[in-house]
């Protein structure tokens, strides 16, 4: 496996492309390589079905004192995490008022990512679909960490009901897609659907033009049950490949009620069909969807003490999964 890394490295350097240290030994990435999507499903390098657990930042804008390598770190070795994304919050103060900030923010992850050879989304966390902004951003991302297998890219969070995927998402997603594999023609992309990344079963009717794409799906366990489930089936009958870039424990709005045995459904159902998921959030936000009670002021070295009933639930299933 390691000869492998070594001739992909050369290779890379041979282009001009981004050149770093291998994975750590027996790290996710060194073992499973970039991800790309096989008919319905996620695979890993050697095009075997591969799916990541872990978490979700919450907006960099925020709650930028987990933007942190201290964070990562931690969740790679306390909640045994394979995965972590950077919420990048695309507006309200975010990247529309300070653009360097967010990219740095952005970039602080994916290095600590790259260091813990995990997978790191790199999520536009927007509501609206500005894609000026949105190709910025990706073309510097993709210009400097090309070539990376650690690298997701969800160029669209959470579009809303209103925002027709015919006539809206599509386009803004060949815009931007177009302008990331442009750069790095193997970037591996998860699309964001309608209606808070929900109606999946629409966009696998109508797919994007392009081989690599997996498509969001985001749930919240005390909202979101068997209703969205079909929906999902539905999609993959179809021949999409799904990946859970956000979910919740809690209610749709991040609060209570904590819907444990529904949790665990959603959990059994990713499992079985090879989907990833991403627990929202990383966060000391007095909010049940939390990981860290309010107050909690360390970055990491977490104890029992400062997780939440979320943090408490979601920790204890990753510790199980490795």
């Amino acid at each position: 496996m390691r000869r492998w890394w070594v001739l992909l490295v050369a290779l890379l350097v041979g282009q001009g492309a981004w050149a770093s240290p291998l994975p750590p030994s027996g790290s996710p990435v060194a073992v499973h390589g970039r991800l790309a999507v096989k008919g319905n499903r996620v695979v890993d390098g050697r095009g075997e079905p591969y799916a990541v657990q872990g978490m979700s930042l919450f907006w960099s804008q925020w709650q930028p004192r987990y933007y942190d390598a201290a964070t990562i770190d931690w969740l790679v070795r306390d909640w045994h995490i394979t995965a972590v994304r950077a919420a990048i919050g695309a507006q309200s103060g975010g990247y529309d008022k300070q653009p360097d900030v967010e990219t740095r923010r952005a970039e602080t992850v994916i290095d600590a990512a790259i260091a813990q050879g995990i997978y790191v989304v790199v999520d536009w966390h927007a509501h609206q679909p500005r894609a000026d902004d949105a190709v910025t951003f990706f073309t510097h991302i993709a210009r400097k960490y090309r070539g990376v297998p650690n690298l997701i890219y969800e160029p669209y969070n959470e579009p809303l009901p209103e925002h027709g995927w015919a006539k809206v998402l599509k386009p803004y997603h060949i815009r931007v897609i177009g302008a990331i594999r442009a750069i790095d023609p193997g970037a591996f992309v998860v699309a964001g659907t309608r209606s808070w990344s929900q109606d999946v079963d629409e966009a696998a009717a109508d797919p994007l033009p392009f081989a690599n794409v997996a498509y969001t799906l985001h749930f919240y366990a005390a909202t979101h049950k068997a209703e969205l489930r079909a929906k999902a089936d539905l999609a993959m009958r179809r021949g999409i490949a799904l990946f859970v870039t956000e979910y919740g424990t809690t209610a749709a709005n991040g609060d209570a009620p904590i819907d444990a045995a529904e949790t665990r459904i959603w959990w059994e159902w990713c499992a079985r069909n090879g989907v990833s998921y991403l627990n929202w959030s990383v966060a000391n936000k007095d909010e049940a969807s939390a990981i860290l009670k309010p107050g909690t002021q360390a970055v990491a070295g977490w104890r029992a003490g400062d997780l939440t009933g979320s943090g408490k639930l979601v920790r204890g299933h990753l510790r199980t999964l490795r």
